[in-house]
């Protein structure tokens, strides 16, 4: 479980680059990189890390759930994910 500072971090960030991203695009199409210069750092979606939405979790990002890799064996198992079951041959 990461810290919630961590967790907290990774909110702004998230919000701060959903905030100036019409602002950025329009820098951008005109070619304004001072404009961009000016811009916080944590508006540019660069600087954004996947992290599992439940405990904050940065390695093992499963994209397609938005959850870690060990978050997902736990919710597959209790077939809280509908859809995927374990497989056995």
């Amino acid at each position: 479980m990461a810290k919630e500072s961590a967790k907290a971090r990774a909110r702004k960030r998230i919000a701060t680059v959903a905030r100036y991203a019409e602002k950025r695009a329009a820098l951008k199409a005109a070619g304004d990189y001072e404009g961009l210069d000016k811009l916080p750092r944590d508006a540019s979606p660069v600087r954004l890390h996947n992290r599992d939405m439940i405990d904050g979790r940065p390695r093992g990002y499963m994209r397609k759930f938005g959850i870690s890799r060990v978050r997902f064996r736990e919710m597959a198992l209790a077939g809280k994910i509908p859809g995927v079951t374990k497989s056995s041959w």
